[in-house]
């Protein structure tokens, strides 16, 4: 079976913009012209923004099972625009650049950008300890809203939304090497097995006081994760977290 061609890469669009920053729950019709949607079944996309918080007080249904397939959805569409786009990156940076760009991070920085947490079905109480703005719950919001349209609207609908708001990110992190944050990368993927986050210290430094070299290692309890060098000690810590994503990739356990 032949290769598909390389995708090009598209033009960066502009981002929509938030109209204004007055909460508006379970607006959908506007959130849908945000995106630039026409939805069929608009119950879909205000689940997506209704948080567990309020099952009890309001018995509405929850948007956890729609961040479930929310998460498979942004997984395959950026899975393959990078594998398209990237006919020649090996399997390993694939997997790295993947990773940084469906991190929690980078979810809620589009999240926020888009105004999504204007739209969010919250309880009293998750109001009032500034929901609207939790990195992790606006993440989570805005997987569950792609996994709504793509049962609304299909996976070329789907994928239309995803591309439109992440693509430019993509494109930063290519070209910026400190978008490449692989602490965080390891951190979000050590806390779903361990429920713990890594711990980084440096084990040693040398070179005189104007160029001094740092050498750091990640940790999990006792386990090393990874050692890594360089010329401060973020650079060492970032360098330590790559060798750990990196046996991660090459089979080794977390």
């Amino acid at each position: 079976m032949n290769e598909p061609p390389a995708e090009k890469k598209p033009g960066r669009k502009p981002r929509p913009s938030p109209r204004g920053t007055r909460a508006r729950p379970g607006a959908v019709d506007e959130l849908a012209e945000l995106l630039g949607i026409t939805v069929r079944r608009p119950a879909l996309l205000r689940q997506a923004v209704t948080h567990k918080s309020v099952q009890q007080e309001l018995n509405l249904p929850a948007n956890e099972r729609l961040e479930f397939l929310g998460d498979a959805v942004l997984d395959l569409v950026v899975a393959a625009y990078l594998y398209r786009i990237h006919p020649d990156l090996p399997e390993g940076d694939l997997t790295k650049l993947k990773a940084v760009a469906v991190s929690e991070q980078i979810l809620a920085k589009v999240a926020k950008e888009l105004g999504l947490g204007r739209y969010l079905i919250l309880s009293k109480g998750e109001e009032q300890s500034g929901g609207r703005e939790r990195p992790s719950l606006l993440a989570d919001a805005l997987e569950a809203v792609l996994g709504a349209i793509y049962l609304d609207r299909g996976l070329t609908t789907a994928r239309r939304v995803v591309l439109d708001l992440l693509a430019g990110e993509i494109d930063d992190i290519e070209h910026a090497d400190h978008a490449w944050d692989y602490k965080t990368v390891l951190q979000e993927k050590i806390q779903e097995v361990h429920r713990v986050p890594p711990k980084y210290r440096v084990v040693d430094e040398y070179g005189p006081d104007h160029d001094r070299t740092f050498v750091a290692e990640v940790r999990v309890g006792r386990k090393v994760l990874g050692k890594g060098v360089g010329k401060s000690k973020k650079q060492a810590e970032q360098a330590a977290a790559k060798e750990a994503l990196s046996a991660q990739e090459s089979g080794g356990d977390s």
